[in-house]
């Protein structure tokens, strides 16, 4: 019966070659109108099916929008003879125009504000409650997004000058010349991650201005502690301390001893150590089993994480383990994941972050030795 009618309706409309398969196969453009606004000329369409005498029922089934749409665009019609959407319709806008301005103003004064204490805030100051859900878009409008801070070692007056010296010296170093050297550091690795995440209200690209930088110590609390070097074309295998803590003794009995000093007699007299400035590297006992071993070591800026390329390899297995299902349940098996997972990093994710040395010391240059986005 519907069919009949479609295809009557269509020959009043002037539609001679309009056939009912074509209201089925076209009605598909059509299934999200019954939530969102209509287009101007799909108003127009049901109209003219209405007005050639097809029920609301039957243009709401051959177009696939919803009856009570277009009986109210039925409506519409006959009381205003038109299908344009009239000024102030829809629902009112909770905030104004100056409370959007207010909330953004907050958010960039108090980045670590919550979602909730922004609500409490604005309905102290102007008596306008609003959802979590609408702080969220209202910020978005003005650019502000939810995002995890970067977080940095702190750098003093005295370290900046002290970064920016090295990178003059090092930034026109060659790519052979850096093969000469290994890239050291521990890290640590826990089984569960940091539940206690901040979030900051940023605007798109400024993830590296000082404003959206938490600065804290390099080390959290509890886990698994790591080693392991890199080099062009090579790395050491990963270490995992036998201890919690590492000092200047397990450094050299764990580290020094078995990997370092088999690297410098496999390399030869150009091969360069790195390590950063941690207490226990610059021990009395490492330095005197370093010169004894005959290994130079590439003197290193203070508080300089973000130009060592092993913090890149460091990210990369942590993104490795969580990926890991099921997770690793004890310390053992975390141990034994972080070895495999080490392992299997590609030798050319080794190089290319090696390679970016270049770029490092342009950028920290550049910045007067602040941090860089590394």
């Amino acid at each position: 019966m519907l069919k009949c009618k479609a295809e009557e309706l269509a020959k009043k409309l002037g539609h001679d070659d309009f056939k009912a398969t074509d209201v089925c196969r076209d009605s598909k453009r059509f299934v999200m109108a019954s939530k969102y606004h209509l287009e101007e000329s799909v108003k127009w369409r049901i109209i003219g099916r209405l007005e050639a005498g097809q029920s609301i029922m039957e243009t709401a089934t051959c177009l696939n929008i919803s009856r009570q749409t277009v009986s109210k665009l039925w409506k519409q019609f006959q009381n205003d003879g038109s299908v344009v959407r009239r000024p102030g319709q829809g629902r009112k806008r909770m905030t104004t125009a100056s409370e959007d301005r207010y909330l953004a103003l907050t958010a960039r004064r108090n980045r670590k504000a919550t979602a909730r204490q922004l609500s409490s805030e604005l309905a102290a100051a102007t008596g306008t409650v609003a959802s979590r859900q609408t702080i969220y878009r209202r910020l978005n409008e003005k650019g502000l997004y939810a995002r995890k801070p970067r977080v940095c070692v702190l750098l003093s007056s005295q370290k900046k000058r002290d970064r920016f010296n090295w990178c003059k010296e090092h930034q026109n170093w060659t790519e052979h010349q850096w093969s000469h050297v290994l890239f050291t550091d521990e890290s640590r690795f826990s089984l569960t991650g940091d539940s206690k995440r901040v979030y900051i209200w940023r605007e798109s690209g400024t993830r590296n201005d000082p404003s959206n930088i938490v600065e804290r110590d390099r080390f959290g609390s509890g886990g698994v502690m790591v080693w392991g070097g890199i080099m062009i074309d090579g790395r050491t295998p990963l270490h995992v301390f036998s201890s919690g803590s590492v000092t200047g003794q397990i450094y050299r009995d764990e580290v020094l001893d078995p990997y370092v000093r088999l690297f410098r007699g496999a390399y030869g007299p150009d091969f360069l150590f790195m390590d950063d400035n941690a207490r226990p590297h610059r021990a009395n006992l490492v330095d005197e089993f370093l010169e004894s071993e005959d290994i130079k070591r590439i003197p290193w800026p203070p508080n300089s994480p973000d130009l060592n390329p092993i913090e890149n390899l460091w990210d990369y297995l942590g993104r490795a383990i969580a990926r890991i299902h099921p997770p690793p349940r004890d310390v053992n098996a975390l141990k034994t994941a972080l070895l495999e997972e080490w392992r299997l990093i590609p030798q050319t994710v080794v190089n290319n972050v090696i390679s970016s040395l270049k770029t490092r010391c342009d950028m920290c240059v550049q910045v007067r030795g602040d941090h860089i986005p590394y």
